[in-house]
Parts: C-alpha cells; structure tokens; sequence
C-alpha cells in the first residue's frame, strides 16, 4: 500500500524545485478569480527562499510495525517502508519516522464564495478563503482536479503560506471562513488542522471540503476546530466505492455520524455518474439510510456528472436523471435537496419545508434574496436548519 520509492536525499532535492514559479490552476473557479499574487504581495509570482525543514512536518497518526510505519490516519493504513510514500503522496518514511511533506505548501489559494463548496446553509453569500495542497488518499476514475490530488507535493509548484499567513491573508479579504478543499484536505491533515486551531482563535470559520475518508480518532481530533463539512457520498455500494473510488463506504458512513455527533454543520453531495451511481433504487436506499439515522434536516446535493479524467467516454448525467434523485431523496423524508452543476434549475433555491415559501434565493453562486429570520421562515416561522450567522 505504498507509491513510489525516494531517498532522503532525493526528497530535499525534489522539495527544492517547489520553490519556483507560485499556483497551478483550479478548474471552475466561479466567480472569484485566484487573487494569491495580489493578497500576499509577491509581484512576479516567484516564492522567496525557503527553509526546506518548514515543508515537512512528523505526521500525528503512526505506530510502528515489522512491515513499515503503519499510518493511522485514514481507513487505508498504508504499511509505509524506508524512504516510501503512501497511497495519498504526502507521507513518507524516513528514518524510520513518518513524515507529512503537505505543510505550508498549497499548490492552489482561491477566494471562493461559500456556495461553490457547495454549502447552502453557512453563512450563505460569504466568502471563503481556500486552500489546497496536492495529494489525496482516493483515486476517484471521475475527479475534477486529478493533476493535483493524483500527485504529491514534491511535484507540483506551491505556494509559501503558513497556518498563520493562511489565516492573516483570509481576515484581510474580509473572508468569514477558511476552506481546506479542492485535493481532500485529509491528505494534508496536520496543515489544516495547525491552521483551524489559528482561525479558531481569529473569530474564522474552517470549513472541511472531503471525501470524509479519515479514521474516527483523527477526525474528532478535528472536530474541536471544524465549523461545516461538505462531504462527498460517492455511492450507496461498497463495491462501487472500490472499483470507482479505491476505497470503502463503512467509513464514510462513519465521518457523517461523528460530524453529527460533534456539532459540525454538515451537507452533503452525491455525484450522479451514468452507469456507475445513476440507480434510482440505490440512491433511494441512501436516502432512506439518511433518514432513519437523522440526516433528514441536513442538506443533499445531487451534483451532474460532466466527462472528465478517466470517464471522458461517459456523457453528461441526464437532468431528468438528476431531478428524479431529487423527487425520491424529499419523497424519503429530506427536507432540503438541491441540484448543483447544472444553471438555471429552481432547485438552487432553499424552501421552507412548512409552507413552501422560497426563503432563499440564489443565481449561480450569488445570493439574490434571503427571508430568513432568526434561523427562521420568516413567512411562518418554521426552523431552518443550518449556521447562518
């Protein structure tokens, strides 16, 4: 459960080409352009010179084994060898100590509005200051961003930006919350949590963008920092998640009920891929799971499906397909179900699940109209679940 082999000396000298030209891109960035040179002042998007010991940090979650270090930060518990990576390419062993490469190192800064991520019950038209570094411990066929999350640190061209300049560069863009997304921040964990820890103490909120594959102990460690979560239920089936994701359902049904349980907002996203997580009686059944373990006043957003890295062959999920999920997720009982990737849809819009009145509305990423009061409808009063102030 290891890629690639490196030396120690080959790491510094690897780490050493990190320091070059600032930012690869992010794919859709919505309507706030990546602002990174403008926020910290570099002029010509060239880093300074760097100590390379500030990179790397000794990962939190390891013990030793006969067979490597086995590293317990997410379900897959790589057995990671001398001068080995792990599956997510931001750990390495050296020295027999296991070490996280992904620590002040983003490869991509963005402003986002908080609705990109998607969270429609936080602080809704406010911005988020996001942060990703490179690597990530699924292999999704589908994923958006895959010249980052399908590489590690060592090979994509960063940033210098530390918990505390992360934190100092989101209160001067007026952002109310800091996103650690876009790769899956569990890959760079010890770099968001320094920096939530920061935000805490700076009146930000953190906001966690995840596949939510992470081990209960690291996540609840987590927990005491993070705000909202947005995580990504790929699908209803272990064996899809193996074969489309390399990974496994079980601990993802776990990440949901301990964001829950420690107070964390939470919404949730569903991609509807053709062919792969388009059944209608699967997604009924999710959403049945939902329910019955008390997810119904939490957001779902069914997301369409556009061809990309190893599924171009595949078309564009259908809308219908999309607004079918849509009818069985409230038929099952939630209560706020939306459709993202696809403009123009009414189902953008929060309504009150009492009176039906549209509480909020929104066009693409912008929020035209907000009647909620107080955390209420402010036609009849109904509670409104979510962080809105």
């Amino acid at each position: 459960m290891v890629s690639g082999k490196i030396t120690k000396r080959d790491f510094l000298k690897k780490a050493s080409m990190c320091i070059g030209a600032a930012g690869c891109g992010i794919y859709s960035p919505g309507i706030f352009p990546n602002t990174f040179t403008n926020l910290i002042g570099i002029g010509n998007g060239h880093l300074p010179e760097i100590d390379l010991n500030k990179w790397t940090i000794e990962a939190k979650y390891y013990v030793p084994t006969p067979k490597g270090l086995k590293c317990l930060l997410c379900p897959n518990e790589c057995k990671i060898k001398t001068d080995e990576f792990g599956e997510c390419h931001t750990r390495v062993n050296l020295d027999n100590r296991l070490y996280c490469i992904a620590y002040g190192n983003p490869c991509a800064v963005h402003i986002d509005p908080i609705e990109k991520k998607p969270l429609f019950h936080y602080l809704p038209g406010s911005r988020s200051y996001s942060i990703a570094t490179a690597g990530c411990n699924l292999a999704c066929l589908n994923c958006q961003n895959w010249e980052i999350s399908q590489t590690g640190p060592d090979k994509t061209r960063n940033h210098d930006l530390m918990p505390d300049k992360v934190v100092e560069e989101a209160i001067k863009s007026d952002c109310k919350s800091i996103a650690y997304t876009y790769s899956d921040p569990v890959a760079f964990y010890e770099y968001a949590y320094d920096t939530a820890k920061i935000a805490r103490e700076n009146g930000i909120g953190n906001v966690l963008v995840s596949a939510g594959y992470i081990l209960e102990e690291p996540l609840k460690e987590w927990c005491k920092y993070m705000d909202a979560a947005n995580i990504d239920l790929k699908s209803f089936s272990n064996e899809i998640y193996e074969m489309l994701n390399a990974g496994k359902l079980e601990p993802v049904l776990n990440t949901l009920k301990t964001l829950a349980d420690e107070g964390v907002w939470l919404e949730i996203t569903n991609l509807v891929i053709p062919d792969w997580t388009d059944d209608m009686d699967m997604i009924k059944k999710m959403c049945n799971w939902l329910v019955e373990n008390n997810f119904e006043n939490y957001p779902l957003h069914f997301s369409r499906f556009h061809p990309l890295y190893k599924l171009t062959h595949l078309p564009a999920t259908p809308v219908q397909v999309l607004e079918n999920a849509r009818k069985i997720a409230i038929s099952e009982g939630l209560k706020f179900v939306y459709i993202g990737n696809v403009p123009g849809l009414e189902s953008i819009n929060t309504y009150c699940p009492e009176c039906k009145t549209k509480i909020i509305e929104r066009k693409g990423f912008n929020i035209l109209n907000n009647k909620i009061e107080d955390s209420k409808c402010s036609n009849c009063g109904t509670f409104i679940a979510g962080r809105w102030k």
